[in-house]
């Protein structure tokens, strides 16, 4: 598991694409592989990697699989490139962001980017199938990095989150501008409770259910919207 806290920025020193692997050589800031092991697991780029072998003290070696390949950006990292990078957090270990696992939900694509004065704002579009499940004040990982979103355009297919200068200094999104691919994952609470009340609701209603959608929507409202609620009714409750 991860915190979607970022802790370094690491840099790539070595690609190579071999019998659908793609090997990845990358180079740490000093202290962050302190006690690292081989097959513990790293977060790059918001990617659960496995550590295959450790180089130097700070240069460590990784594969990539076919399919994550296909579904985030390390299949188009190139030598040099700057990268977040996050270790497994151990038992016990504070949350400072939201949990993550590390398996990137899908790779999309940056449309905006906006400084006003101390603040950095990105605007991210989101495939169809993939925004039932982001909403205003949830959280979303961006290349590994806890988020909150703060504005949801379900019609255009986009969310935005706002970052804070520290975030900023920790991470690789100072690089980023429009055009740029990122990783996405979502909050899995969020996504499993949103199914569930679909589901719910859909074998409780059957042929009714686009009537009510449609009710639902007269009244700026949605299915999904219903289950984020509950997600978070839900999350109110554990922390009392």
């Amino acid at each position: 598991m991860f915190t979607g806290i970022i802790q370094a920025v690491a840099t790539i020193e070595r690609c190579r694409d071999q019998g659908g692997l793609r090997t990845l050589d990358i180079r740490f800031p000093a202290g962050f592989c302190e006690g690292l092991e081989i097959g513990a697991s790293i977060a790059i780029d918001g990617v659960c990697l496995t550590v295959t072998e450790q180089l130097d003290e700070t240069l460590v070696r990784f594969d990539v699989m076919l399919q994550s390949l296909a579904v985030t950006t390390l299949k188009a990292v190139d030598v040099g490139d700057t990268v977040n990078a996050e270790r497994a957090a151990k038992e016990g270990a504070e949350v400072g962001g939201h949990p993550l696992s590390g398996h990137i939900d899908f790779n999309t694509t940056v449309l905006d980017v906006q400084q006003i004065d101390d603040n950095y704002r990105i605007r991210v579009s989101v495939p169809h199938e993939w925004m039932k499940y982001i909403f205003p004040k949830g959280y979303i990982a961006l290349n590994g990095a806890s988020l909150t979103v703060s504005d949801v355009n379900k019609n255009d297919g986009w969310f935005e989150v706002w970052l804070i200068p520290e975030t900023r200094r920790m991470t690789t999104f100072e690089t980023k501008q429009a055009g740029t691919a990122i990783n996405v994952e979502i909050e899995r609470g969020t996504q499993v409770v949103v199914d569930t009340v679909r589901d719910a609701i859909d074998e409780k209603m059957g042929a009714l259910m686009p009537l009510f959608e449609r009710f639902l929507a007269t009244h700026n409202a949605d299915i999904d919207a219903i289950g984020h609620a509950a997600q978070q009714a839900l999350s109110k409750s554990d922390d009392q």
